[in-house]
């Protein structure tokens, strides 16, 4: 299938603003079928959960419909899906609750491609335990991962391995089953950060070999939340911190005081919505998805081959850091000579927004030695078009024929 891009753009209010939005990797804009879902939520009565009155009902039917969506989102049993406030709450928590278990002489592997919410909770959470912390590296001339660094750094003594499915800073969508198996074979768990990859490419936990999973609804259309999906029968093993009277049960044993359920409606109506862009044939919504995040793709992949016609059409007077062979369309880019975030405030003043910035991608941004404390990211996302994509074309040609800011 095509995306219909002239409709599905008629379907996000904030698009009417004329801005251009390459900041897809920090948050989507919002659907009117994702706002109303939130409203909806709010309007009706609500209340704590329970089935005896309509208030408590649909407090409960949200929390359901949350969790089910998400089951099939991400390819997981309902009971293994778990609501939190972001992605880094999430590997806080499990970080904190899984090093209960580590001693000295047990290992913790992280990668220098991950977002600093992959990288710090677990070196904090080894140095607590007096865990050793082992680096998975990067090559900076290429942005993938080192696989001999990885098949260094993990070995009989490590317990669990941190890895993102995809850079948000560089778009790099690393061999995470590869690693994954080498993991798998000395008995640690594998966590994956899905946070960027969620949003371009339909999630198959068992194919990644992914333990534990998280991501974040407001990457992909719906609102600032996190969500971790796992096997019931392992976040079973896992004991974290809570309140006493508040239930044991998995998965709510992680979900913290109440839940905010207007949030759950609309994270529940952004699967929807990206379920529903694809024909309705009476296929369930797991099919509905991969047929829809298949020409998601399809589309990106044009506009960031588009861009990328651009930039080489500039010569020698931008830098492409995202080369890896497998990859998102997010494009980090810097000028030399010039400063990213002259051409963000220059991109800005045209309506179009590339954030310049390290993207709390600190371990990445420090391994490509960007001497500058700022790259600029254009990602993009389904509602982009081949029309914005000339436009920040065009803009960044203006920016450097011009003479730089003194």
């Amino acid at each position: 299938m095509n995306l219909d891009i002239d409709a599905l753009r008629q379907q996000f209010p904030s698009l009417r603003s004329g801005i251009a939005h390459f900041d897809g990797p920090g948050g989507t804009q919002t659907p009117l079928a994702v706002i109303q879902a939130i409203s909806a939520a709010l309007s009706a009565p609500l209340s704590n959960r329970g089935r005896g009155i309509s208030s408590e009902r649909n407090a409960d039917d949200a929390v359901g419909a949350f969790r089910a969506a998400f089951a099939d989102f991400l390819g997981v049993p309902a009971e293994g899906v778990v609501y939190g406030r972001s992605a880094t709450q999430l590997n806080y928590d499990f970080s904190r609750a899984l090093a209960k278990s580590w001693k000295p002489g047990d290992e913790i592997v992280v990668t220098r491609l991950d977002h600093d919410a992959n990288i710090r909770p677990w070196v904090q959470a080894a140095e607590a335990s007096g865990a050793t912390l082992r680096w998975i590296d990067i090559d900076p001339l290429t942005a993938e991962l080192d696989m001999a660094s990885a098949g260094a750094a993990i070995n009989e003594r490590t317990r669990l391995v941190a890895i993102t499915a995809a850079s948000n800073l560089l778009g790099t969508m690393p061999p995470v089953r590869a690693v994954a198996d080498l993991a798998h074979s000395v008995g640690a768990l594998v966590h994956v950060d899905g946070v960027h990859f969620a949003a371009h490419h339909l999630v198959d936990l068992a194919a990644m070999g992914a333990d534990l999973f998280v991501c974040s609804p407001y990457k992909f259309l719906g609102p600032h939340c996190g969500v971790l999906a796992g096997k019931p029968e392992l976040l079973e093993q896992i004991h974290p911190d809570k309140l006493l009277p508040s239930t044991n049960d998995v998965p709510e044993r992680f979900e913290l005081g109440t839940l905010p359920y207007e949030i759950m409606a609309g994270a529940t109506a952004a699967v929807d919505f990206l379920a529903g862009l694809a024909p309705v044939d009476g296929a369930a919504r797991r099919q509905r998805l991969a047929t829809a995040f298949d020409a998601i793709d399809d589309h990106e992949l044009m506009l960031r081959r588009q861009l990328e016609d651009a930039f080489a059409n500039l010569d020698d007077r931008v830098v492409v850091h995202s080369r890896a062979a497998d990859r998102t369309p997010t494009l980090l880019v810097t000028f030399p000579g010039r400063r990213c975030w002259d051409a963000y405030e220059f991109l800005a003043a045209r309506n179009i927004l590339a954030p310049a910035g390290n993207f709390y991608a600190y371990e990445p941004f420090r391994r490509l030695a960007l001497d500058d404390d700022h790259a600029l990211r254009l990602g993009l996302a389904p509602y982009n078009t081949a029309d914005e994509v000339v436009r920040v074309g065009e803009a960044l040609a203006y920016f450097l024929a011009a003479p730089p800011n003194r």
